[in-house]
């Protein structure tokens, strides 16, 4: 990387001072709200206080409170300290008012308890400079800090905060050389998952024209399946779930109590259904409020008939958990049809998932049926009914499947989940390409790749033309990216079958309504 120059640009809030790095001007760490600790925690976020004079942005800012899993993946390590976690970055080619360029705001993932937009693996230069626009990151509350629903306290705090970062693009980016009429939201697992519920939010109304979802993560919590997770969550501190009792407790220190809870969550099967089986206690709220109905029925009612939108997914979205949990290989039939039962589709899953399973795959192993139903439960199916309902609002939207195959250990990954991310950012030697791409970096055919990849969705972003048609509910075009790209119907049809009853929506506490 080489740094020359600096240049200022003033916010509504203050002037900053970026640098030059690689052909870009780029600007870490500028507060978009106030710190929410002290009497703003577990609020909505507060406007930020100007300041005077120039403000170095040269870092990025603390990252918000967060688990310790993955950490060594997401960057948090070596991180900053401090409570300035609600912070944007921007990489721009050029700050001129005049030059009004698309602009793209990524939203990490990372099961809505881990992430930071500092992380490198989130490094923008490339889909700057290669898309010649403006990107934006942006750090968002996580855990309890941002979604438990507690007492006390508005829902979704997290996703307001993304709000707070998008109306801070609208009032500033114009500055820094983009369009605030011409805004992506883009984003990836939990990402993807804010992405869709900002679609269904009134308060996000306006803020984007475009938005890219990848690899949609099927849970949002009911109301009250969210309050009882809540309760679970602050008993393991011996505290209720009220934003007064909570706040007794340090941020930095709260994130233990939420990461308690983890190894227990299965004994609460019979309260909270699948999401006992899942990786995290924490997803967006349909609170009636913030986020009035979940994103499925949303965009199906229109919510976003004016916004085009991309969504999609990977071909083997779980083998990534499976190789983290030190699964591969180890599948029996016992686990398989726990699974089925778990995470099928049909009237309250059970016996009827694994029926309907067994009968469509008839030669699937036990391996095969486990990594499908999770992967069609939990990424797949949520992606492509958001899609179709999409359609039936009547917008417009392009589907697509990463099916090219991790390069580490021979292959053995696939096109696992998160492997967009190195792809698309072209990092290959961070984060989670540093374990996807086994620590070698880049080969020609994985450039190949990365590049139709970040060239279709910064195509997207500049004109609203991804590269492929548009998908319609009979020919299912679908854009499929590997050695040789294709567009192709939709290549899991028989999955399609097997969910297309199924409702995507709130899931509920069990024994109570949604």
């Amino acid at each position: 990387m080489t740094s020359v120059g600096a240049s200022v640009v003033r916010t509504h809030a203050g002037a900053v001072r970026g640098r030059r790095e690689d052909g870009l001007m780029v600007f870490r760490g500028i507060p978009f709200a106030e710190p929410p600790v002290g009497d703003a925690r577990f609020a909505t976020p507060r406007p930020v206080t100007a300041w005077g004079g120039t403000r170095d942005a040269f870092a990025f800012g603390p990252p918000p409170p967060q688990e310790s899993g993955f950490q060594g993946r997401t960057g948090v390590i070596d991180a900053p300290m401090g409570d300035d976690w609600l912070t944007v970055n921007v990489w721009t080619p050029d700050p001129d008012p005049a030059a009004g360029r698309p602009v793209m705001v990524w939203i990490y993932g990372g099961a809505y308890k881990l992430g930071h937009s500092g992380s490198p693996g989130y490094d923008a230069r490339r889909i700057a400079r290669d898309g010649d626009l403006v990107v934006v990151t942006l750090n968002y509350r996580l855990g309890v800090e941002g979604f438990a629903r507690i007492d006390g306290a508005p829902a979704n705090r997290g996703l307001l905060d993304q709000v707070a970062a998008l109306e801070w693009v609208r009032e500033n980016i114009a500055a820094f050389g983009g369009d605030p009429g011409r805004v992506t939201v883009f984003g990836e697992s939990a990402g993807a998952g804010s992405v869709a519920s900002l679609l269904a939010m009134p308060s996000a109304a306006g803020l984007f024209g475009r938005a890219i979802a990848q690899s949609v993560p099927g849970p949002f919590f009911s109301d009250g399946l969210a309050r009882d997770i809540a309760a679970a969550i602050a008993a393991e501190a011996g505290l209720r779930p009220t934003a007064a009792d909570l706040s007794s407790v340090d941020p930095r220190r709260l994130t233990a109590v939420g990461e308690a809870l983890g190894p227990k969550m299965r004994e609460f099967e019979d309260r909270w259904g699948m999401v006992a089986h899942t990786l995290t206690a924490f997803s967006p709220v349909v609170d009636g409020e913030v986020l009035p109905t979940a994103p499925w029925q949303a965009l199906a009612a229109g919510s976003a008939r004016d916004v085009e939108l991309i969504v999609g997914h990977t071909r083997n979205e779980y083998r990534l958990f499976a190789a983290l949990g030190g699964q591969l290989g180890t599948i029996t039939d016992e686990q398989a049809t726990a699974a089925l039962h778990t995470f099928g589709p049909g009237p309250g899953f059970g016996a009827d998932g694994e029926r309907a399973y067994r009968a469509a795959f008839p030669d699937a192993s036990p391996e095969e049926l486990y990594e499908w139903v999770h992967s069609d439960a939990v990424f797949r199916m949520p992606s492509l009914r958001l899609a179709e309902a999409q359609i039936a609002g009547g917008g417009r939207v392009h589907v697509y499947e990463l099916a090219w195959p991790a390069p580490a250990y021979g292959g053995a990954l696939g096109a696992c989940h998160g492997l967009d991310i190195p792809l698309l950012f072209g990092t290959f030697t961070a984060d989670l390409g540093l374990m996807l791409f086994a620590g070698v970096g880049s080969s020609p055919e994985a450039e190949a790749v990365s590049s139709r990849f970040r060239t279709a969705w910064t195509a997207f972003a500049t004109t609203g033309d991804p590269g492929w048609p548009a998908y319609d509910t009979e020919r299912r075009p679908t854009q499929v990216f590997d050695t040789e790209s294709v567009v192709t119907a939709y290549p899991h049809e028989t999955s399609r079958r097997l969910w297309e009853r199924h409702d995507f929506g709130a899931l509920p506490l069990i024994g109570q309504s949604a």
